[in-house]
């Protein structure tokens, strides 16, 4: 039987959130290096979303899944020292990068707790005005219990913003790994509501998740986020430092063939190379709903 009918046949969530947190515990440096990086890459549609979110000075705010904690800082910043921010995530390592980059911003109102986001009943904080996740519900394999999580943590009237990769084909620099990757382990496509980077890619499936989990005046934008580096091996650097789900899908090949799937995935990234310029085609979908 192929490895992929096995793996998919038999996900076990558990399983996989542990292989999750350990990469993340892995990759928390290299996050937190190339923050730079994030803050061109995401900083703009960050805003759209905080815009989206309806943050304002003295909102309390819930960041779910704030990984290295950029966009947790902009949050910080937006609501001023009489507002709050709780960034939470499942890699205790990424939220002391978080802690840490609040603390060099001079930010004395940003706090952190590591807690699973599918656990959010468990967090005795609240309410806030607006729950925040940026790149993180798409790793969730139980999304629902996570919008629902956030659903109970806001007051009346608060907004959910989250924010996500839309379809494959509207971003290559990460589609074009995950393809490679796949055809060279054997990986056939994702079940249905697995977990995955373009999971929650279509406007109507993003729409009808929050939808199920309680949510009203629900409002999606489309916003491209291009991915601007030196060169594609600048790209296949970053994507080998940070993106553990690569790393997660490459887990069954031996040594060497890693090594040959990264050799493909770079050249095949080249194609996104202009002069002495690399523009990675991505673009986010950004989804509010209203408690």
């Amino acid at each position: 039987m192929p490895q992929t009918q096995t793996t998919q046949a038999t996900f076990d969530a558990i399983k996989y959130k542990q292989t999750t947190l350990e990469q993340w515990n892995q990759a928390a440096e290299a996050w937190d290096r190339w923050g730079s990086l994030l803050s061109r890459w995401l900083g703009p549609a960050t805003e759209t979303m905080l815009d989206m979110a309806g943050i304002t000075r003295g909102s309390r705010v819930l960041d779910v899944a704030a990984g290295a904690g950029e966009q947790t800082v902009a949050a910080a910043r937006r609501v001023g020292p009489n507002g709050y921010v709780l960034a939470t995530d499942i890699s205790p390592i990424i939220l002391e990068y978080a802690e840490r980059a609040a603390l060099l911003s001079g930010l004395e109102n940003v706090a952190t707790h590591v807690i699973d986001g599918e656990r959010l009943d468990e967090l005795e904080t609240g309410p806030f005005d607006a729950v925040i996740s940026r790149v993180g519900l798409i790793y969730f394999p139980d999304r629902q219990r996570a919008l629902r999580g956030m659903h109970t943590k806001l007051r009346d009237g608060g907004k959910v913003a989250a924010m996500v990769y839309s379809t494959a084909e509207c971003n290559g620099f990460f589609s074009l790994p995950v393809s490679i990757i796949r055809r060279r382990a054997h990986l056939s496509p994702p079940l249905p509501g697995q977990p995955g980077p373009f999971s929650l890619g279509q406007p109507e499936v993003l729409e009808r998740a929050f939808s199920d989990a309680g949510f009203r005046e629900i409002r999606i934008e489309t916003v491209a986020t291009p991915v601007r580096l030196t060169s594609a091996s600048e790209c296949l650097l970053f994507e080998q430092e940070s993106f553990g789900a690569l790393h997660q899908m490459l887990d069954g090949l031996p040594d060497a063939g890693k090594d040959e799937a990264w050799e493909e995935i770079e050249q095949a990234l080249q194609k996104f190379e202009n002069g002495r310029q690399f523009v990675g085609p991505c673009e986010m979908l950004i989804a509010v709903g209203t408690r």
